[in-house]
């Protein structure tokens, strides 16, 4: 079945990952394994942020008036409730929504269970009755939510999940989650979201006014540093996840630690300054950032 608007508008989206989401060099099963995955924490993830592709298409498809598109806690429920039809005892037809149809055959293959999904939708369920986090351990909690299943799927995607190896990948996880979040502080508090500990912010004397100016003040450029290194600490902890693995999977896995790596790099060029929009990498540094990872999990390795 050929994709919609929609779903490839959804899809579409992997090209402005930090990271390669399914790139060319995998095999065509992981390919498809890994799209599919990535089409449903897409979705759930435009749920959560009211992004959806205008005219209720997604609301109709989960069941739900049009009308209702932008209630976002009642399309993650409904979300939900179709992605239980993915699974074996969750309603008799299958999943309505093209991506969750996309999805069945990745879950079966792959013997997938449905809590890393669940902890997709019950992040973006957070978002709309948490935006602001007092520490850096209230926001990494948040994290085993938004971020830690992704890494999860793809490790059992690829038959390389083991407790060693899950704990680092929820490591890098979580630090591409907080780099998403440095390099968004603008955009997240235009939409009454803050994702820097407040407990930092007070010790660094940043406000929210500061985070709303258009250019960073030394105190903002300072508390990005910070969570910056913080970020860049947990990324070390995939360099012997990288070396444990071999082959393709070596170099997806050097991809997403690179991915994350390459942004602070791009962040630390823009002097911390991520406030007049988000500092990007450039594909130069990141095939830099992939041989520098893949140099170091050889010889650490």
């Amino acid at each position: 079945m050929r994709p919609d608007a929609s779903t490839r508008t959804t899809l579409a989206k992997a090209a402005d990952e930090n990271f390669p989401v399914a790139p060319f060099f995998l095999p065509r099963a992981w390919r498809g394994d890994l799209m599919a995955v990535y089409g449903y924490a897409r979705l759930v993830d435009d749920i959560g942020d009211g992004d959806l592709a205008p005219g209720g298409a997604d609301a109709r498809r989960l069941g739900l008036d049009p009308s209702r598109s932008d209630d976002r806690l009642a399309m993650l429920d409904a979300f939900e409730a179709d992605l239980r039809r993915v699974f074996p005892g969750g309603g008799g037809g299958g999943p309505r929504h093209p991506l969750l149809r996309a999805l069945v055959p990745t879950v079966r293959r792959r013997a997938l269970t449905p809590e890393p999904f669940l902890g997709l939708i019950e992040a973006n369920r957070q978002d709309q009755l948490v935006r602001r986090y007092q520490t850096w351990g209230d926001l990494t909690r948040y994290c085993e939510l938004s971020a830690n299943p992704v890494g999860r799927l793809v490790l059992a995607i690829t038959g390389a999940a083991g407790p060693e190896r899950i704990r680092r990948s929820d490591a890098v996880c979580t630090a591409l989650q907080i780099v998403e979040h440095l390099q968004d502080v603008a955009e997240d508090l235009a939409a009454d979201r803050v994702y820097l500990p407040a407990d930092d912010m007070k010790r660094f004397r940043v406000t929210e006014d500061d985070l709303a100016a258009p250019t960073a003040s030394s105190s903002v450029r300072a508390l990005i540093a910070h969570e910056a290194a913080r970020a860049a600490l947990l990324l070390e902890e995939g360099i012997p996840l990288v070396g444990s693995v071999h082959g393709r999977l070596r170099l997806l896995l050097a991809g997403f630690v690179a991915g994350g790596r390459a942004a602070l790099a791009a962040i630390e060029a823009a002097g911390h300054d991520v406030l007049p929009g988000p500092p990007r990498p450039t594909k130069p540094r990141l095939m830099r950032e992939v041989a520098a990872v893949l140099h170091r999990a050889r010889r650490e390795g």
